[in-house]
């Protein structure tokens, strides 16, 4: 599914969060000046939105919002959504329309594929919304992406950000198969807060799924991520750290939540950039091969810089190992 900007959007059964339309709004708290950034302007990054209208794709950068939109784009960095703009899922703090998603594209992994090329990039990060409405829920569209990709630029590294694929059997299976070099899930925040802010999954289903890479092949390097500010304490995400390492994660980022509009979830509290460099620290400390920590922090944030440093980081400990 692509984005067809000659059909009004409105006429698709979109909606956001319609858990929370007769709840209050949240009022929208002001960002601290460690946390601003300028409107994106540069050449280069009406260039890269060229290159993904003109293959009819979706980035998250822009459904969710992201901060950083300005400087990955001007570096020609995109984290390319598939399988559609509509989520089934309607986590209180995404700002992705939950609704019912259209058929899949079977033409969207060679567009995505193409527009690898186009841009030369030598990491990509595929990423795609919840599709619970899918028998495997989307594991096979993943797999045939990283494949054309594949095709078309052997040389680009793909880092995939994937769904929990909650109770599709076999469909982690079909993912791995394919052999992207890093493998993302996000568990998002500690399991005390699953309930308001990811209801449609479950803490420990996701930590399986990272566990279960692994066992499928030791060699793959994975990733998780969570977000600070939405109500966790120190000692919840020192434990999240210390699940993710009994997984084998290899690779944890950890950003401040922002909060997209009065509708989503409330931000906390605005954690403050020393508080990230002691997590980061900590972090190293139980085991983490790389780690990113700060409040501009997002899953795919100079993500293919961080993908040479993790690589070498393994061959460091491997040389290093008895």
């Amino acid at each position: 599914m692509t984005v067809d900007t000659s059909e009004p959007q409105q006429t698709r059964p979109r909606v956001r969060h319609p858990e929370k339309a007769n709840k209050p709004d949240s009022p929208i708290a002001r960002k601290p000046d460690w946390i601003r950034v300028k409107a994106p302007v540069s050449k280069d990054y009406h260039e890269t939105r060229r290159i993904m209208r003109d293959n009819g794709l979706v980035t998250v950068c822009e459904e969710a919002a992201c901060p950083n939109i300005g400087e990955c784009w001007a570096k020609k960095h995109a984290t390319m959504m598939i399988m559609g703009d509509t989520c089934t899922r309607a986590c209180s703090f995404c700002n992705i329309a939950t609704g019912k998603p259209d058929a899949l594209d079977v033409f969207e992994p060679k567009r995505v594929a193409d527009a690898v090329a186009t841009l030369g990039l030598e990491h990509v990060v595929i990423t795609s919304v919840d599709r619970d409405d899918l028998e495997d829920g989307g594991a096979a569209h993943f797999a045939q992406t990283i494949r054309a990709i594949r095709n078309a630029s052997p040389q680009t590294t793909i880092e995939i950000l994937t769904p929990d694929f909650r109770r599709k059997d076999h469909a982690l299976e079909v993912v791995v198969e394919a052999k992207p070099d890093v493998f993302n899930h996000n568990l998002e925040t500690v399991p005390r807060l699953y309930g308001e802010v990811r209801p449609g999954a479950r803490y420990f289903a996701s930590l399986r799924l990272l566990d279960r890479v692994k066992d499928m092949d030791p060699t793959m390097f994975t990733k998780s991520g969570m977000m600070a500010g939405l109500g966790e304490g120190k000692e919840e995400v020192l434990q999240v750290m210390d699940d993710m390492r009994a997984a084998r994660v290899d690779f944890l980022t950890i950003g401040q939540y922002l909060q997209p509009t009065r509708k989503h979830h409330p931000v906390d509290r605005f954690v403050t950039p020393q508080e990230f460099e002691q997590y980061e620290m900590r972090a190293f400390n139980k085991g983490f091969l790389m780690v990113s920590a700060s409040p501009l922090t997002r899953s795919s944030y100079h993500a293919g810089d961080d993908f040479q440093r993790l690589r070498k980081a393994r061959e460091a400990q491997q040389a290093t190992a008895p």
